[in-house]
């Protein structure tokens, strides 16, 4: 970690993504507090973002592969403005806006539905794929955004994985 805020915050996060699979009785919070130091850098350094504006055309897209780590997701977009607490506390419950994988239409932040191992592997492939033309087409002045995927050992064994990276 860069300085000892930064650590605590990584702690804060690990803390959610304790309390939540605790509070819920379900969840996979070995994977989400291992990705956590660096998903945190990831979202704090790197991704280009407005909690304000979920769809705003030229933001970075991050793609949680690795679906059952959704804890670490929420406990980010939660420290980025587009969830609550309260939100986190509803982990897993029905009809919550944090369900046990991240869904696209239900979650601001979320940019793609995963659940099944290597689904966003290969979404995020699409977006990337996408981007890059876009990017030629409009100019780099215009699409500068960029598409970060977590993958988890799993995804990376599944077919359709495999399928995305020959594309890449």
């Amino acid at each position: 970690m860069t300085n000892q805020i930064d650590q605590q915050a990584v702690n804060v996060i690990k803390g959610l993504i304790m309390d939540a699979t605790r509070r819920a009785n379900s969840g996979h919070p070995g994977g989400a507090m291992s990705s956590a130091d660096y998903l945190y850098i990831l979202y704090k350094d790197f991704l280009k973002f407005d909690p304000e504006d979920d769809q705003w055309f030229d933001r970075d897209r991050f793609v949680l592969s690795a679906g059952h780590e959704s804890m670490l997701l929420y406990s980010l977009l939660c420290m980025s403005g587009f969830l609550t607490l309260d939100d986190l506390k509803n982990f897993r419950q029905w009809g919550s806006k944090t369900p046990g994988h991240p869904e696209h239409h239900m979650t601001r932040g979320v940019e793609a539905t995963t659940g099944p191992l290597g689904q966003g592997f290969g979404m995020g492939v699409g977006m990337a794929v996408a981007e890059s033309f876009l990017r030629s087409k409009l100019g780099a002045d215009i699409c500068d955004h960029f598409t970060y995927v977590l993958a988890s050992d799993g995804d990376l064994q599944e077919p359709i994985a495999l399928g995305s990276a020959a594309l890449a």
